[in-house]
């Protein structure tokens, strides 16, 4: 199989040196499961313990529907402003967005790398972020992260917004009624993770083939470890592709609530999940869970846990890691396989 030379000698390295790479600091109770929604027989109890689960008493989805009700209510314009493109209110959407990557990403990182208030407590791998590395632009994965986090992500963040809101504006995407489509709304918001894992799974496929990985993603897969701001370091044709998700409104109705939610979590919740932590700590306790084992192993060994947790694709197409010994000698496996092809 014809791969990447950066993307398989990592591969490599990770077949020749499993006992060194595959340690981590700290894992999560193993196996890691996916969702119960697919399995059979159906398990009630489990699937109303996950639902529930994934959004109380606190989950960063919880934290970001509230700052997209926030943001539509102070900060956004009013959907007849958006009728016409015009500078005022598109630097009004550009400053929000540059304001909430800023405090989410940059939070973040105050709080787990510069202030360190939980050392390596719960902390997935413990190697340092990189400093004074070629590999990264200014020679530093923070400002490098940063820099297309900012330069490239927030603009293409807003470029998509303004041209949801300009369609709702002008009757070109479909609307809902905040007042009479209010269970509909819910239940769209409810089930965007479900469709979040769906399209990062198909995405994550394609700017893993090999001539993408090599001029597009690879920037992404700088960080074999990180931190808030490596989740939307990409490079800007990954951006154009990874936020697409939103352009489903021109089939799905929406109102601007559900735009700015939607885009709001494909963004701030690239921040939340590159922690490099389980989550947020108080007397031995995660009180917010954040980062994700399942996508960390992902940045290590590159080829597996494509999607998420909450659709199975990467166990239906035979790419799922599970953290264990016995999943990653499977793994293993696998590239020696594609290796001899």
């Amino acid at each position: 199989m014809q791969v990447s030379s950066n993307h398989k000698s990592v591969s490599g390295a990770e077949t020749e040196s499993t006992k060194n790479r595959s340690a981590w600091n700290y894992t999560p109770p193993l196996p890691l499961k996916t969702s119960p929604y697919f399995r059979w027989p159906l398990d009630i109890v489990g699937i109303l313990k996950w639902m529930i689960g994934g959004w109380f008493p606190i989950s960063e989805r919880l934290i970001i529907l509230g700052l997209s009700v926030f943001c539509w209510v102070y900060l956004s314009p009013a959907l007849e402003r958006c009728v016409e493109f015009s500078l005022d209110w598109i630097a009004m959407v550009y400053l929000r967005n540059l304001g909430l990557m800023i405090l989410v990403a940059g939070g973040l990182h105050l709080y787990f790398y510069i202030l360190k208030r939980q050392g390596n407590e719960r902390r997935y791998d413990a190697r340092p972020l990189g400093v004074n590395k070629g590999v990264f632009t200014f020679r530093s994965q923070v400002r490098d992260n940063m820099f297309w986090s900012l330069a490239s992500g927030v603009t293409i963040w807003t470029a998509y917004e303004v041209l949801m809101l300009w369609a709702l504006a002008n009757g070109y995407a479909p609307s809902l009624s905040l007042s009479e489509d209010l269970f509909w709304l819910a239940l769209m918001i409810f089930l965007l993770p479900m469709w979040e894992t769906t399209h990062f799974f198909l995405i994550h496929r394609l700017i893993h083939w090999p001539p993408f990985y090599r001029r597009i993603h690879a920037l992404h897969h700088r960080n074999t470890n990180v931190g808030p701001w490596s989740g939307l370091s990409m490079h800007p044709v990954e951006h154009l592709i990874y936020l697409s998700t939103v352009l489903i409104h021109f089939i799905v109705p929406a109102n601007p609530l559900l735009i700015m939610f939607h885009l709001q979590y494909f963004t701030l919740s690239a921040a939340t999940t590159h922690t490099g932590y389980e989550g947020v700590i108080v007397k031995g306790k995660v009180i917010l869970p954040l980062g994700t084992f399942h996508h960390q192993m992902h940045h290590r060994y590159f080829e597996c846990n494509y999607g998420g947790l909450e659709t199975p694709w990467d166990q239906w197409t035979g790419s799922f890691h599970d953290g264990t010994q016995e999943s990653h000698k499977r793994f293993l496996d696998r590239q020696r396989q594609k290796a001899a092809i």
